[in-house]
């Protein structure tokens, strides 16, 4: 038996005239994800995307679970191919949803004819469909309210399908279709999951990583990898810049007041990170940052810091609280990950004082002590880049 996989395209109906670009980017981005699975033919028609393995080996489990970590996809099926004949769609069906019918207590049959040459109409369709069935599996009741499973059949142009139930996508739109951002990325819960909502509004991801040793570990960073690869599951594959950033600590250590450490090393990071950015073709930043959650991230504070911004800075955890950020950090599988206990750099020198109400024109004044542009250009000519893959489940 042979079973496919029908996708339902979500917000990219909306998109009008430029509905092609979005489609075409969202079929690349599939075929390129499958490729590591294995064969497969991808190709849309009638408002439905079809996913049809072209190797009988090919894992439609992993396939499937590929397919629901895709953005621009709002649903999407597994569903059985049955020549367009009533008596082969009654044979397939029985088959195909076996185990599910003897699971299940109630079921109803939907059915859904756009090809008008087929000789039933779609209630007569639903009724052999469902009589078969009744047949086939004696303990069901037909319930059209709230039933346990509801078994749609599709005769469309290329054959009929045969499948129960929907299961939601990532949603969102495709990679790609929204620009390039570069996302500062630590080793905790908020960087991740700011990764994971901006990709999905359509920005391909690129990231940097600030990286102190001794004060931090190659433990530390293979952490940051982890989550990297984590995000990368929805995102794509992506270049991660890891920057040295220990003497531009030490100096402000060492010629700063301590409750502007914080500050004047995150105006230092957002410079760096513009600069890697500009360089490789992004055109925003991405940060974690939730309103009020540290002393980093009071309205003062966060003007201080993009005081020296020259592009657009996203932070989509603004307005959201922890228990929000954790819940889909747990969703996108890099909880686990961010909880592991490896310093980041931004713990490093932590003022026990921090300034919450900051004065742009103080904060300045004390990063003016010295001259960081020097170290700032030293830190970038010693990126170290590493090509970021999705991990596998």
């Amino acid at each position: 038996m042979k079973e496919i996989i029908l996708i339902k395209l979500g917000e990219i109906v909306l998109k009008g005239l430029n509905r092609k670009n979005f489609e075409d980017t969202l079929l690349r981005t599939l075929r390129r994800r499958l490729s590591r699975i294995g064969s497969f033919q991808v190709r849309a028609a009638q408002s439905t995307i079809y996913v049809e393995s072209m190797d009988e080996q090919a894992d439609m489990d992993e396939a499937a679970g590929c397919v629901s970590r895709v953005f621009g996809i709002a649903a999407f099926a597994r569903a059985a191919v049955a020549e367009k004949d009533l008596d082969q769609i009654k044979q397939t069906a029985v088959e195909y949803l076996r185990e599910t019918m003897e699971d299940a207590g109630t079921f109803k049959v939907e059915s859904k004819r756009s090809d008008k040459k087929f000789p039933y109409t779609s209630p007569e369709i639903s009724m052999e469909i469902g009589e078969c069935l009744l047949e086939a599996f004696p303990h069901l009741t037909v319930d059209v309210h709230h039933p346990d499973v509801v078994v749609t059949v599709e005769i469309r142009d290329f054959g009929a399908y045969i499948r129960s139930g929907l299961i939601r996508g990532a949603g969102g739109i495709p990679v790609g279709t929204g620009g390039k951002a570069c996302v500062l990325i630590s080793g905790g819960i908020d960087s991740p999951v700011a990764a994971y909502m901006m990709a999905k509004r359509g920005l391909e991801l690129m990231a940097v990583h600030f990286a102190s040793p001794p004060y931090t570990s190659e433990m530390a960073e293979q952490k940051v990898v982890e989550l990297l690869q984590r995000v990368a599951r929805y995102s794509g594959r992506m270049k991660m810049y890891t920057v040295p950033f220990t003497k531009i600590q030490e100096q402000i250590r060492e010629n700063c007041q301590e409750d502007y450490f914080t500050l004047i090393m995150r105006r230092l990071m957002m410079e760096i990170a513009q600069r890697i950015a500009e360089e490789k073709g992004a055109q925003a930043l991405i940060t974690g940052e939730s309103l009020g959650q540290v002393a980093s991230q009071t309205i003062g504070a966060i003007g201080c810091t993009d005081a020296v911004c020259r592009m657009p800075v996203f932070r989509p955890l603004l307005g959201m609280d922890k228990e929000e950020i954790i819940e889909i950090s747990r969703k996108i599988d890099t909880f686990s990950i961010s909880i592991q206990p490896y310093e980041d750099c931004c713990t490093v020198f932590t003022p026990r004082h921090p300034r919450t109400r900051p004065v742009l024109a103080k904060v300045e004044a004390e990063q003016n002590k010295i001259d960081f542009l020097p170290l700032v250009e030293e830190a970038i000519a010693n990126v170290k880049v590493r090509e970021i893959q999705p991990s596998m489940l």
